[in-house]
């Protein structure tokens, strides 16, 4: 009687799983994101078509929920995120939910919606009110004492040329009475509050020195500072800080009183492309 040839074992689906890649769903994720292709207007309108518009109204407010929970830790939104937990089956008519998502934010609460990483699609919401005229110093949040320690670091990379080594920041709040290497009464744990939470918010970057060993950071502006904050508003905080003029920073008072004729300029003509 021949002998029977032994089969290879073939992995069942637990022990598939387990071989998988741990991050295997942030890849497919960014699959499904560059599968994504923005239709015409001729084939936008005809999905658009086979909706109801009480349909399009309901997903169009389940986005703008979604960007409200996310807006309350101030964490930038994915349109892969976007697509898979909340557009789901209606993503052939994401650009036109969109459209309507950021009509909302604007007449509704006064945000603006920006595609701040065009290459990712990453969004954030930002304060559209004039940042000059906003409270306070250009912000407005629910705590004020975090917002104060955000905008001592912010003047400090800004009075320093736009980028200051992490080390020389925990020293300047030294001087200022917050010791990052203690806990603090009103900010706890300061470190992780500043590298984690307000780079996290994308207000600060920390980003690596070139060709350091042990290596170092610096940080800088991050895209939600230079979206929503007035320089000027920050110059004026310094002066307040250190009582003092801020025109006897010329150079700094130069670039702020440009960064904010350049903002204005840009927040007219948005009004006026929406008229």
């Amino acid at each position: 009687m021949p002998k029977r040839k032994k089969l290879a074992k073939t992995p069942t689906s637990s022990q598939s799983k387990t071989a998988a890649p741990r991050h295997s769903d942030s890849l497919q994720d960014e699959d499904d994101d560059m599968t994504f292709s923005q239709p015409t207007t001729s084939q936008l309108q005809k999905r658009l078509e086979m909706l109801t518009p009480a349909q399009v109204a309901q997903k169009t407010a389940e986005v703008v929920q979604y960007f409200v929970v996310k807006e309350q830790k101030k964490v930038p939104v994915r349109r892969a995120d976007i697509v898979k937990y909340v557009v789901k089956e209606y993503r052939n008519v994401y650009t036109e939910i969109m459209k309507r998502v950021a009509h909302t934010f604007d007449q509704v609460f006064g945000l603006k919606l920006v595609e701040y990483d065009t290459k990712n699609h990453i969004y954030m919401l930002i304060n559209k009110l004039d940042t000059v005229e906003a409270a306070p110093f250009g912000i407005s949040s629910k705590d004020p004492k975090k917002m104060t320690l955000l905008f001592a670091i912010l003047g400090i990379v800004f009075m320093k040329g736009g980028a200051v080594k992490e080390n020389l920041i925990w020293k300047q709040l030294k001087k200022l009475g917050i010791d990052p290497g203690e806990k603090h009464e009103e900010f706890g744990n300061v470190k992780k509050l500043v590298t984690d939470e307000f780079v996290r918010q994308r207000y600060l970057e920390l980003v690596r020195i070139p060709h350091t060993d042990p290596f170092e950071y610096e940080f800088r502006w991050g895209q939600r500072a230079e979206l929503e904050v007035s320089k000027e508003k920050i110059l004026e905080f310094m002066g307040q800080m250190f009582d003092q003029d801020p025109r006897v920073w010329t150079q700094q008072y130069k670039e702020a009183t440009q960064a904010n004729s350049a903002h204005a300029d840009s927040a007219q003509a948005s009004t006026s492309s929406q008229k």
